[in-house]
């Protein structure tokens, strides 16, 4: 069979596309990497795509779907052509997410002591307390260093018009990270050269940086302070990425069943006997973590744990509380949470949200199901949404009454026409698919953006839905520095100085 993946046939279409301006016509940034792929001969990156399949399955890189009884984990889903992003734009977008995660910090601990911003009447007090991330144990907690939010997984998309939309806050328990590094070691063996070529600034960093992190929340005198990541176990979706995070930090990994309170503190039970744990990144629901405090039937969590996380002798990143801040109704907020707070207008702007607790927007998105996608506050993953142009009469007349019976559940917003990349699809042709894009931030002893992040993609043509459980899969994501930009470049993939 004559090979015919090629890029010279490709068209964008009527979608705005981050490789190519026009139907052969790459844009500036992403030139060198065309440049290359049109240099391959017959079947070189067909080659290199099954090449990379196979070092995911040697890898065992994985994630897991609940209910699938075709098995527990499948092999991550990932495609050749990279998403890039020029520098320039990559540092609005940086700014943006650093003033996002300041105002949603800001909230987070206003919320759970003075609420002045529900005093002010900003943000309706209804809306909040009616959150189901909202967890009134909270009240008047105290975090080490005033920080909720020490990770967080914003996802990004951009629309036909070039302007890049925040489409929601992911704050409890973000995953997805592990897969932006094992992605870009697979690349860096697949295009060495372009991708030196092209100065793509390095992720291969993200553990320290996220020790270092952790470290910020032990109290001062802690020269070495003993960190844990607590997972729920095997069965977890993201329990590769628990397992490699713990693995890339040089920490141990634990269960709720490793750990226990005695002496007013947490230590974890090991070989040599109990030793004090200091700071847990916790990859735990809040409903989970401690059945004395939230769900009384968990077995995962750590019984008496959030009683000495109130007297300050344990951090634990994420807080427990701030998911209210990701609640999807919440999120349509963050715009004024950023004037009220910061006294600045959003770098970054929202996608624009119908309120389904308010009665006009409620009409509105009864009137308009057709044609925009709604979603339940607090579902993820792709589930517990309508994509109106995708669906029938009766999934609309469903939702009608889902929207009618718990308005507060509900939100709406106008159906977006993602940008694409293009994908290989069959094996033997590229097409553009839909993508988004998750970029990771850190707040420590300052706010640190991965350059990057997870550029997810649907997989099925003509699908808005990127979610792995959902059929979608993944794209290595480069941010391209200037030329003279050698504070970008400061360590390389292999974490060698350059």
């Amino acid at each position: 069979m004559p090979d015919t993946l090629t890029l010279d046939q490709y068209d964008p279409e009527n979608f705005y596309d981050e490789i190519f301006e026009s139907p052969g016509l790459p844009r500036p940034e992403a030139k060198l990497l065309v440049e290359k792929i049109r240099s391959f001969g017959p079947g070189d990156l067909r080659m290199r795509q099954e090449a990379i399949d196979r070092s995911l399955m040697r890898m065992g890189i994985t994630f897991a779907v609940y209910g699938d009884e075709r098995g527990a984990e499948k092999i991550w889903p990932f495609d050749i052509i990279p998403r890039i992003v020029a520098a320039a734009e990559w540092d609005r977008i940086e700014r943006g997410l650093k003033q996002r995660i300041k105002a949603l910090n800001l909230f987070i601990a206003d919320i759970y002591d003075d609420q002045k911003i529900l005093k002010d009447e900003i943000v309706p007090r209804e809306l909040v307390e009616t959150a189901e991330s909202y967890r009134k144990q909270c009240r008047w907690l105290k975090p080490p260093r005033d920080i909720w939010c020490h990770i967080t997984g914003t996802d990004l998309i951009r629309h036909s018009d070039g302007e890049i939309y925040v489409l929601e806050d992911n704050l409890r328990c973000p995953s997805g990270v592990s897969y932006v590094l094992q992605n870009r070691l697979i690349m860096k063996r697949s295009f060495p050269q372009v991708f030196a070529a092209s100065r793509v600034r390095p992720v291969i960093d993200y553990p320290s940086r996220l020790l270092k992190t952790l470290e910020h929340l032990a109290p001062d005198q802690l020269a070495e302070p003993t960190i844990v990541v607590l997972t729920p176990g095997v069965y977890n979706s993201a329990y590769y990425e628990h397992s490699f995070l713990a693995q890339q930090m040089g920490v141990e990994l634990v269960e709720g069943r490793d750990l226990v309170v005695k002496d007013g503190f947490v230590f974890m039970r090991t070989t040599e006997g109990f030793q004090r744990v200091d700071v847990i990144y916790r990859r735990i629901d809040d409903d989970f973590l401690d059945p004395k405090v939230f769900r009384a039937d968990s077995m995962l969590g750590v019984p008496g744990l959030i009683d000495v996380y109130r007297e300050g002798r344990v951090a634990l990143a994420n807080a427990p509380g701030n998911g209210v801040a990701d609640d999807k109704v919440i999120y349509a907020f963050v715009p004024d949470m950023i004037r009220y707070y910061l006294n600045e207008e959003a770098i970054l702007p929202n996608v624009p949200t119908y309120v389904c607790q308010r009665e006009d927007d409620r009409k509105y998105v009864l009137e308009h199901l057709g044609e925009l996608v709604v979603k339940a506050a607090n579902e993820s993953g792709g589930y517990g949404m309508l994509v109106g142009p995708h669906s029938t009469k009766a999934q609309q007349a469903e939702f009608a009454e889902k929207v009618k019976e718990n308005p507060r559940n509900y939100i709406a917003q106008p159906t977006l026409a993602l940008s694409r990349v293009p994908t290989i699809v069959d094996g033997n042709q590229f097409e553009g698919r839909h993508v988004d894009l998750r970029p990771y931030i850190l707040y420590g002893q300052d706010i640190f953006v991965l350059p990057g992040g997870l550029t997810r993609v649907a997989l099925r043509k003509g699908s808005l839905v990127v979610n792995s459980s959902q059929g979608g899969g993944s794209k290595d994501t480069w941010v391209v520095a200037e030329p003279g930009d050698d504070a970008a470049l400061v360590v390389s993939e292999d974490g060698q100085d350059i």
